[in-house]
Order: C-alpha cells, then structure tokens, then sequence
C-alpha cells in the first residue's frame, strides 16, 4: 500500500504551476534588480487542493485568483534564498477597476513567499502593480505585468 506525504503549500503551488503551465492558464515571471529578484506567479484558487487552501485559510472559487510573491537574494554561492520582507499591491481589471491586494507572510522552512487572493471574471485581462521590499533593504523592488485567467 502506497502512503501519501503530505505537501507543504509551496510543493503545491508548484505542482499547480506545472499543471497551469501545460494548460496556459497561469502567468510566472521574474524581475531582476541586481542583488535581489522579485518572483511572481498568478494560479485560480480552483487549483489548489481543498486542504491546502483550508490550511491556508485560502478561499477556493470559480472567479478567484491566488497571487504569489517571493523576493529572492543572491547568495554568496550565486545561488537564489528567499528572504523575508514586505509586499503590498494593487490590480486593475480591463476598465480600470483597482483592488488593492491584501498579502500575507507565509513561511514554510526555508521557503517565504507572500500570497493574496484577488477576484476576476474569465477572459479579463489583469494589470498587477507590486511592490517587495526586502527586510533591511530600504529601496522599493517594482514590478508590474499583466495576465488572463480562465474559469475551469
């Protein structure tokens, strides 16, 4: 008999990502400011499974997106390590309707990355205006893209 391992919210989210990624549905970047990277994905809160999103206090509907933020920094051995920080945003539909995005800090281990949930109707285009800054860090990290989500 197979035992299941549970998966921590982040092991998820990839797993998630890479399903979205072979239907299109999902939006993953990253921008570079030297030292630091901002990392960005955008997934429906439909892929994530019900206890994950339970666990995480996260609501799962048709029409609700999960944004997630990490902010990288380039180790001594070149290698990427989250660190902690601050994030805060805003979205804008089509016609220019602006939600602000209410982030919250989420440790997992090593791994710190900072969700918020967002509304959207399928086939609207949505313009993300983020801005990370990395604890002790005193310039702001801007990034901004744009994606379409689709109801499943």
């Amino acid at each position: 008999m197979t035992k299941l391992i549970p998966m921590t919210l982040v092991q998820l989210a990839l797993a998630a990502l890479l399903l979205a990624t072979s239907l299109q549905t999902q939006a993953a970047g990253s921008k570079d400011f030297g030292e630091y990277q901002v990392h960005w994905s955008v997934l429906p809160s439909t892929f994530l499974a019900p206890e994950v999103a339970r666990a995480n206090n996260l609501q799962r509907s048709k029409g609700i997106g999960i944004i997630n933020i990490s902010i990288m920094e380039e180790g001594d051995n070149g290698q990427l390590v989250p660190v902690s920080g601050q994030v805060e945003g805003k979205v804008a539909n089509d016609i220019q309707q602006v939600k602000f995005l209410a982030f919250r800090r989420i440790q997992e281990g090593d791994a710190v990355y900072f969700i918020a949930e967002y509304q959207y109707l399928s086939g609207e285009l949505m313009t993300f205006n983020v801005t990370a800054r990395p604890t002790g860090h005193q310039q702001d990290l801007p990034v901004r893209f744009a994606h379409t989500l689709f109801s499943d």
